[in-house]
């Protein structure tokens, strides 16, 4: 089946189908509308998988694609047009240009986390650069999944996007089957299986994995705010976000201060969690286990959770080590650790000793630390004095660095990432200059080391 889709597909590119402009924006208008009209629909299905409010649902997923959708409408037109490059003067009379063009088929593997964002976030770009796609979504998701597949069969014909649902034998078909682009979001074990069958067909990969990204909050951190910013991007989607902060590391003069306002946050926003209909679940047995494994030592606050409805308090481990399970692996999950520190050369190791982070947060009232910090840590993306918020923006790009990922996206940069720039130098025909040509002599060597220098 999956063969037979990407060689329509194929078809369907090889015969220029998916160059004009008019096309690519009619398509992403017609995929605003049918969004908009499904809202309800959509909500519902985030709802039956990961326990999400209407208003979460919106806020992190529906609405972020809308305005990802807005964003490649309005630019469209400048983001294809070719790019002005200088010419060398040893190349006159000429003009050099990079022109986007898309790569072909692309093949789209979604996860479960933010199954609705994450899988058409990267599809607009696809399709803004003109390519064809194959969407595979994830099973966990299974509504979510299923609410989409019946979206993009109102808004697309199957050659031009088409999803792949189902058992692992479609997994294994999919990942046989070559593309001429793969962008994978999901963690790094699936990572590298598919790293290593795009390599077979030496595929272009975008890979958006996750990774233990730290909260760091100095001394001269505003304390109050910085507690329930880090509550609001820890616990969002019950703390199943790749960029949640997995936990935090505050200087040893503050640290009692802030787990004392982080309690008081978690008690003012997520009230009787277990019961909370606005607050999410886990999306399966097996996560909510291996989640619950990690509630151990010095819990201090929370801890408490219903296997029944997958659903886990807001915890906060206090004081945490960098031996304590929940340190040894990225929680993805509402379990918070809280480490200290008191010297830089202390915090540098605490945030060296895990694998490299996909975000990066500093709570710090100094333009000092931030000279200092930042450019030291390596990290994908992240944010001063909040959370979370920097992949909100269509204006920088957002992505992995290290074992966090490769590539990125978001706004223009989407389009980007699913465009090949070839280069061109038109050379005009009114003057051949001769220096170029043997046979060479002292006087076009002159002229040649002249220009080439």
């Amino acid at each position: 089946m999956i063969e037979e889709i990407v060689s329509a597909q194929r078809e369907y590119f090889d015969a220029g189908k998916t160059l004009d402009r008019k096309t690519r924006l009619d398509y992403l208008k017609a995929l605003k509308r049918e969004i908009k009209l499904r809202e309800p629909q959509i909500a519902a299905a985030l709802k039956a998988d990961l326990g999400k409010s209407p208003s979460e649902s919106y806020m992190s997923e529906i609405g972020m694609v809308l305005e990802d959708l807005s964003c490649h409408i309005k630019h469209l037109k400048k983001w294809m047009k070719p790019r002005r490059r200088p010419s060398p003067l040893a190349q006159f009379p000429s003009k050099s240009y990079i022109m986007p063009s898309p790569y072909g088929n692309v093949l789209i593997i979604s996860p479960w986390n933010y199954p609705f964002l994450l899988s058409m976030q990267p599809l607009v770009g696809a399709i803004a650069a003109g390519n064809t796609v194959l969407l595979k979504p994830s099973r966990a998701s299974a509504n979510t999944s299923a609410a989409m597949c019946e979206l993009l069969k109102a808004v697309f014909h199957s050659e031009l996007v088409a999803c792949a649902y189902g058992d692992d034998d479609i997994n294994d078909e999919v990942l046989r089957t070559k593309f001429d682009y793969v962008f994978f979001t999901g963690g790094k074990e699936v990572g590298r299986k598919v790293y290593q069958a795009a390599a077979t067909n030496l595929t272009p990969v975008t890979l958006e994995l996750g990774g233990k990204s730290p909260a760091v909050a100095d001394g001269t951190a505003k304390v109050k705010l910085a507690a329930k910013r880090i509550v609001f991007g820890k616990f969002l989607n019950v703390g199943q976000t790749c960029v949640a902060p997995d936990y935090v590391i505050a200087h040893r003069s503050i640290a009692d201060k802030l787990v004392e306002h982080i309690k008081r946050y978690i008690s003012e926003l997520y009230p009787d969690a277990l019961k909370n209909d606005g607050y999410g679940k886990i999306i399966s047995d097996r996560h909510f286990a291996r989640v619950t494994s990690l509630i151990k030592g010095n819990i201090a606050i929370g801890g408490g959770s219903d296997p029944e409805t997958r659903k886990i308090e807001p915890t906060v481990i206090y004081p945490a080590t960098l031996d304590h399970p929940a340190m040894q692996q990225e929680i993805f999950g509402p379990v918070l650790p809280v480490l200290t520190y008191d010297t830089d050369a202390e915090l540098f190791d605490i945030i060296g000793h895990n694998p490299t982070p996909l975000a990066f947060y500093l709570f710090t009232s100094k333009k000092s630390a931030q000279k200092k910090i930042l450019p030291r840590v390596a990290f994908g993306g992240g944010c001063v004095n909040d959370t979370v918020i920097h992949i909100a923006s269509t204006h920088i790009p957002f992505g992995g660095v290290g074992t966090s990922g490769i590539g990125s996206y978001h706004g223009e940069k989407s389009f980007e990432t699913f465009s090949h720039f070839k280069s061109v130098l038109e050379k005009s025909n009114a003057i051949d200059l001769p220096i170029r040509y043997t046979p060479y002599s002292k006087g076009k060597d002159k002229l040649i080391r002249f220009f080439m220098k």
